[in-house]
C-alpha cells in the first residue's frame, strides 16, 4: 500500500512538472512576435530590395544576414553564461546587470526568441532577399537566370551558416561579456520594476 501511495505522488509530482514545462502563454506571446517581427520584415523587403540599384539591394541583404548572425550569439551566450557574476555585478549596482540576471534566469525564452524568432526570420528573409538581387543581377548582366539564383542562394546560405558557426564558437567562449554588453544595451531602453 505504501508503495502505491508513492508511486501515486511520484506521478502525479510529474504531470505537474511537465505542465509547468509547457508555458502556453508564452507560446502564444512568441507566435504572435515572429508574426509580426516577419511580417515587418518582409514588407521592408519586398517594398525596399526591388526598388533599389543592385548594391544597395546587396548591402541590405548584407545586413540581414549579420542581424542573424548578431542575434544567434546573443541566443547562445545567454545560454552559455554564468549566473554568478552578474548577481554580485547587481548587489554593486553596475548599470544593466540587472538586466543580464532576468535574460539568464530566462535564458530559454530570450535564447528562443534571440535564435528562433530572429534569426530563422532573418534567414528567410535573407534567401528571399536573395531571390530578388539574383534576378536582378541576371536581367542586368544578362545571365542564366537559374544559375544566378542558385549560385546568389548557395552563396547567401554558406554566408549565413558559416558566420552562424563561427560567432557560436564565439558566443561559448565569451558569454557573459556578451550577455553583459547586450544587457547593458537594453538598459537604456528597459528599467526592472523593483
Amino acid at each position: 500500500m505504501k508503495k502505491k501511495d508513492e508511486k501515486k505522488s511520484i506521478n502525479k509530482e510529474l504531470k505537474r512538472k511537465k505542465i509547468q514545462f509547457v508555458d502556453q502563454k508564452w507560446i502564444i506571446k512568441i507566435i504572435i512576435l515572429a508574426f509580426a517581427i516577419s511580417f515587418v520584415f518582409s514588407f521592408l523587403s519586398e517594398m525596399i530590395i526591388p526598388n533599389v540599384n543592385v548594391v544597395i539591394g546587396i548591402i541590405i541583404l548584407i545586413i540581414f544576414i549579420l542581424v542573424g548572425i548578431l542575434f544567434d550569439i546573443i541566443g547562445v551566450s545567454v545560454q552559455s553564461a554564468d549566473e554568478k557574476p552578474f548577481h554580485s555585478m547587481n548587489s554593486r549596482k553596475i548599470k544593466g546587470a540587472d538586466i543580464a540576471v532576468k535574460f539568464k534566469k530566462n535564458a530559454d525564452k530570450v535564447s528562443s526568441f534571440c535564435n528562433d524568432v530572429v534569426g530563422d526570420i532573418c534567414g528567410i528573409i535573407s534567401g528571399t532577399a536573395a531571390s530578388i538581387i539574383a534576378v536582378d543581377l541576371a536581367q542586368n548582366l544578362d545571365l542564366n537566370k537559374f544559375i544566378v539564383i542558385l549560385t546568389v542562394t548557395a552563396l547567401v546560405s554558406s554566408l549565413t551558416i558559416g558566420g552562424k558557426a563561427l560567432g557560436k564558437s564565439f558566443a561559448v567562449n565569451k558569454s557573459n561579456y556578451i550577455l553583459y554588453e547586450f544587457a547593458k544595451i537594453i538598459s537604456h531602453f528597459y528599467k526592472i520594476k523593483k
